[in-house]
């Protein structure tokens, strides 16, 4: 079973009090550790052994845009761990009337032992974690979605039995989830590369960080305009939906993007036995068709199973 053993350097490391708000704040054996919590929490919970880690704590669970997967699957899985999660959105807080971000932090985190935030700007949650004084998760933002991309390796892992080594293509819009993967995957030892048209591909910045870290860790870091160059021979695509929430949809961007639209034409282009993963939701028969999405080669509710899993884990070594 994957995640059941630990190597002697994994057992050592101590997470506890640690912000997840970006993953290139973390070397390779400490991703590890997350994920293998991930799969083994994942395993107790389907043998029904109980797993309430964290007893009598309590998260604070800030909500600037509107979500499924990310609010239950925290709220569900603090729950199991013996914890108590609170919905937090603006309207309902002080927050909607103009208090601070570093004074919400500064008062949740001496309520509440972990703070979850889902945002906007990347500041947004920055500076939660800089003035909380308890750990501060990364639940989504603008520019990063590190929680999803947990979830993904786990289902990764969980299909192929592995990730070094492993080729993954993104294709569509380059977004806060391409940015990740970027991340996530090139330190964990997989080859990435990144397929959108000319003038969605990744920002300079992000790609100058993610280019070092592939250097760092022997792996390739390619962005091409060409969706069918982007998915030969690999054994992972991932596609997101063209408009993120709060983007205004253009029909210019649309006819660009859906020349990578994930269907058997291109999915025929990659390994036989690739499979297909998308974070939810998505747009049928835009990013991805219907057919691809409900085949056999997709994932998708794997993977959104798997957010709960990946979160238990994270929670379960910083708090």
């Amino acid at each position: 079973m994957i995640g059941a053993i630990e190597s002697p350097e994994v057992r050592l490391l101590n997470l506890k009090g640690r912000n997840f708000v970006d993953l290139m704040d973390f070397e390779i054996s400490e991703l590890r550790h997350f994920l293998e919590t991930g799969h083994d929490l994942k395993q107790k919970q389907k043998r029904g052994e109980p797993h309430e880690l964290l007893k009598g704590k309590s998260m604070a669970m800030i909500f600037m845009k509107s979500s499924t997967r990310t609010r239950v699957s925290f709220e569900v899985g603090m729950t199991q761990l013996g914890g108590h999660a609170l919905f937090l959105q603006p309207s309902g807080t002080q927050l909607g009337r103009g208090e601070t971000i570093a004074d919400t932090a500064q008062v949740l985190g001496r309520y509440c032992d972990v703070i979850m935030a889902r945002v906007f700007g990347h500041e947004e949650v920055t500076e939660l974690a800089k003035f909380a004084g308890v750990p501060v998760v990364n639940g989504l933002s603008d520019l990063l979605h590190p929680c999803q991309i947990m979830a993904d390796m786990m289902t990764i892992e969980e299909h192929k039995g592995k990730l070094e080594g492993l080729k993954i293509a993104y294709v569509g819009d380059s977004n806060n989830v391409s940015n990740s993967i970027m991340q996530g995957c090139t330190i964990m030892g997989m080859d990435v590369t990144i397929g959108s048209p000319k003038g969605y591909t990744p920002s300079d910045d992000i790609l100058k960080k993610t280019s070092a870290l592939s250097k760092t860790h022997g792996t390739t870091l390619t962005v091409v305009n060409d969706p069918s160059e982007a998915v030969k021979g690999v054994d992972v695509i991932y596609t997101d939906t063209f408009f993120s929430m709060g983007q205004e949809r253009l029909k210019e961007k649309e006819d660009a993007l859906m020349q990578f639209q994930v269907n058997d034409t291109l999915v025929g282009k990659a390994k036989s036995d690739v499979i297909v993963m998308h974070c939810l939701p998505a747009h049928r028969d835009e990013e991805l068709t219907s057919k691809v999405m409900d085949g056999p080669h997709s994932v998708v509710f794997d993977q959104a199973e798997n957010r709960l899993h990946a979160q238990k884990g994270i929670l379960a070594l910083i708090v």
